[in-house]
């Protein structure tokens, strides 16, 4: 029976992101969704099992909130879960969560076939979670998948490049990060959203951490650029010339 893992996470919703009175930004009102690219993974994963069979299993790795993510990434067809949760995961960085995820896997989901992620997170967009998991558990990663077919005893998958497709051919097990014109992920009726509450959960922690995993990438402050705009009006003289000119070498667009 084939054995999928998709990998998701549950962000910040940036529609409810708004700037403080300093710059900073401000997380009081904000709301947390599916990460937009990971719903492609997750919604890949279900395809695959409803054309060839086997099992779903959908991952996630994050503080307590990720608990209501769950049951969303449930309620979109996978039949069981990993919640990987504690109040220190807020903000890991990716060498930290791939690191989570390997433990994981190894000691709780072996063996599996296939491990789909998002092309990257919707928060960090840093796309290396997928090809750290891959190097950890030594197995190949494909990038950038815009279809994936699977075959007798491996995947066939096309990754859309500038200006040709790719088609790569792998055994399982593989690791594959795909994009968003890979599918159009479906919408969970209530049904769906019903079930979810009733399908298996594996519950792990902090002892997920690889002991002496220090983080990469350390956040020191979150801040939103704010552009400033003037509006100066010139006369049409060539003293209003003259002005123009010394304007802009006082904002730096002239340095002559």
């Amino acid at each position: 029976m084939l054995h999928i893992i998709a990998c998701c996470k549950w962000v910040i919703d940036e529609a409810y992101v708004r700037p403080g009175r300093g710059g900073e930004v401000d997380l009081s009102a904000v709301d947390w969704k599916l990460s937009d690219y990971d719903r492609h993974a997750l919604e890949e994963a279900v395809r695959i099992r409803e054309v060839i069979g086997g099992k779903v299993t959908v991952l996630t790795v994050g503080d307590e909130r990720s608990a209501k993510g769950m049951k969303d990434m449930l309620s979109r067809g996978a039949d069981e879960g990993c919640l990987i949760s504690d109040k220190s995961f807020n903000f890991l960085d990716p060498a930290q969560t791939a690191g989570i995820i390997i433990g994981a896997i190894n000691a709780h989901l072996t063996p599996f076939d296939l491990i789909l992620f998002g092309d990257g997170s919707s928060d960090l967009y840093a796309r290396q979670v997928g090809p750290r998991v891959a190097a950890g558990l030594k197995i190949p990663c494909v990038t950038g998948a815009s279809r994936i077919t699977v075959k007798e005893g491996g995947v066939e998958v096309e990754r859309s490049l500038e200006r040709v497709v790719e088609v790569v051919r792998v055994n399982l097990p593989v690791a594959i990060t795909v994009l968003p014109e890979i599918n159009v992920p479906r919408i969970p009726g209530v049904r769906d959203t019903l079930s979810a509450a009733k399908k298996p959960v594996i519950n792990l922690g902090r002892e997920m951490m690889p002991e002496g995993e220090k983080p990469a990438l350390n956040t020191k402050e979150l801040k939103i650029n704010r552009f400033e705009r003037a509006c100066v009006k010139m006369e049409n003289t060539p003293q209003g010339v003259l002005r123009l000119v010394e304007e802009l070498r006082k904002k730096g667009v002239l340095t002559a």
